[in-house]
């Protein structure tokens, strides 16, 4: 079972790339974040037409989340596990079912700065986060968490850590908490079957950092114990970040032998 994660940074954009990353790589699941659409304009005939499933939660110009699964796709919820009816959905966790695996796509909020309100934001999501996981999954069971988390999780998934240690997305509170995700009981797949470092899946899109491989390893591949254990192969597909038009963002897939 294929399962695959990708920041599209709009699917409008990007909609043509995604169709044939599909045709090639041929995820069983993959998991979107930051489509940008709301849940009307999602596109769910087209990835009907590849043979794909779907489910989105989206808000229009920013954010959005979404499953695409050519192997079922039941149980879908969208937002944290605690949200109160009133409460507004930011459309960034949605949940669904693929094959007996329980699938979270998810996109962390970005933080800005250390120290600044949007960055405890963060922390605040972070700790909701775990503590909803908690509450509604098994680290017994087949899950996997799958997004963009804006954390690379140590020095070597970040392209010079003396340039940004202490900024947003590599500052300890940050990785503290994906330490507690762990120590409830998932794994980062990629890292079991990987150990270098300048691997990563994301390059900005300024000062030409892609051609000078200056990234961030952020997306990532949370799975229980179980599950992690069936992981065969992974890949950062660096090919779909070159070209006319890309995401900043490569898509990342693993393999689980099920």
């Amino acid at each position: 079972m294929r399962i695959a994660t990708w920041n599209v940074n709009s699917l409008n954009k990007r909609m043509p790339r995604i169709e044939e990353w599909l045709a090639y790589a041929e995820p069983d699941v993959l998991c979107l974040q930051e489509t940008k659409l709301t849940d009307a304009n999602f596109p769910a005939m087209a990835f009907a037409a590849l043979g794909y499933e779907s489910a989105h939660c989206g808000q229009g110009q920013w954010n959005g989340v979404a499953i695409l699964s050519r192997v079922g796709l039941d149980d879908v919820v969208a937002g944290f596990t605690d949200q109160a009816e009133e409460e507004v959905t930011e459309a960034r966790l949605l949940w669904a079912t693929c094959k007996g695996v329980r699938v979270l796509s998810v996109y962390v909020p970005n933080g800005r700065l250390v120290g600044s309100e949007h960055y405890e934001a963060k922390l605040v999501w972070l700790d909701r986060l775990r503590r909803g996981i908690e509450q509604v999954c098994d680290p017994n069971e087949a899950f996997v968490m799958c997004g963009d988390f804006n954390i690379a999780p140590d020095d070597r998934d970040v392209w010079d850590p003396a340039k940004v240690n202490g900024g947003t997305h590599v500052s300890e509170p940050e990785r503290e908490e994906l330490r507690r995700l762990e120590q409830w009981g998932l794994v980062d797949v990629f890292r079991t079957l990987y150990d270098d470092d300048r691997l990563y899946s994301y390059w900005d899109y300024r000062a030409g950092d892609f051609h000078q491989h200056r990234g961030m390893r952020i997306d990532l591949e949370l799975a229980t114990k179980p599950l992690a254990e069936t992981a065969t192969y992974a890949l950062i597909d660096r090919f779909a970040r070159k070209g006319k038009s890309p995401s900043d963002h490569a898509p990342m897939l693993v393999d689980f032998d099920l």
